[in-house]
């Protein structure tokens, strides 16, 4: 009676994963991750839709250059181009463990439509060095640098992972810039140029802050 019972169960559970299977996985091994956003838990996976299309702005092929030219894969010497799997791990090993930070470099009305779960919005514009609100010093101490005597320590500082609208959009490149200047390790500096226009192309969770 008690193997009957546990061929049952065994059964049940074979056909429940089978059930609940998604039809469009991440890779073949991951069907979604789980990450943590303003408390929540959020699992991000790829639209199950199969004839889903982009209907919103990210559709466009085509903008103004300038400003809106295609930025090249390497944005600067040492700092590493990444893809969605790479932004993927980046959030399950580095942010879920305090290592890291995914940052939305785009203007808050950008944020607020919609970014990657998980991410923290820091707008570029408050990295500038023209900026006459003195935010620099107090965003680079938060990133966890240390000043002293006048001098940046980055040795404690968190690895960055920044992106932005897509590789036609110059504000997380320029934000990158801005914390190279000032010395922040290009080997901690990560680059996502695919941006929310190919995320949202490979049909991944977004989220409204």
């Amino acid at each position: 009676m008690r193997l009957l019972f546990f061929t049952i169960m065994i059964t049940i559970l074979s056909l429940s994963n089978t059930l609940f299977a998604l039809e469009v996985n991440i890779t073949e091994d991951i069907p979604y991750i789980k990450v943590e956003h303003n408390g929540k838990s959020i699992k991000i996976q790829r639209n199950q839709n199969t004839r889903n299309k982009l209907t919103n702005s990210y559709t466009k092929t085509s903008r103004p250059c300038p400003p809106f030219c295609i930025h090249p894969m390497k944005v600067a010497d040492g700092v590493k181009s990444v893809g969605e799997l790479e932004v993927l791990d980046f959030l399950e090993n580095e942010v879920s463990n305090n290592r890291g930070l995914l940052i939305d470099s785009r203007m808050p009305q950008w944020f607020k439509n919609g970014t990657i779960p998980g991410s923290l919005n820091i707008p570029f514009t408050l990295l500038s060095k023209g900026n006459k609100q003195g935010y620099f010093d107090r965003i680079l101490t938060l990133l966890g640098a240390i000043k002293q005597d006048g001098i940046w320590n980055f040795s404690k500082a968190q690895k960055l992972l920044l992106f932005c609208n897509g590789p036609w959009c110059g504000q997380s490149p320029r934000e990158i810039k801005s914390l190279l200047s000032v010395g922040y390790p290009a080997h901690k500096i990560f680059y996502y140029r695919g941006g929310m226009q190919n995320w949202q192309m490979m049909g991944l969770t977004t989220i409204k802050p």
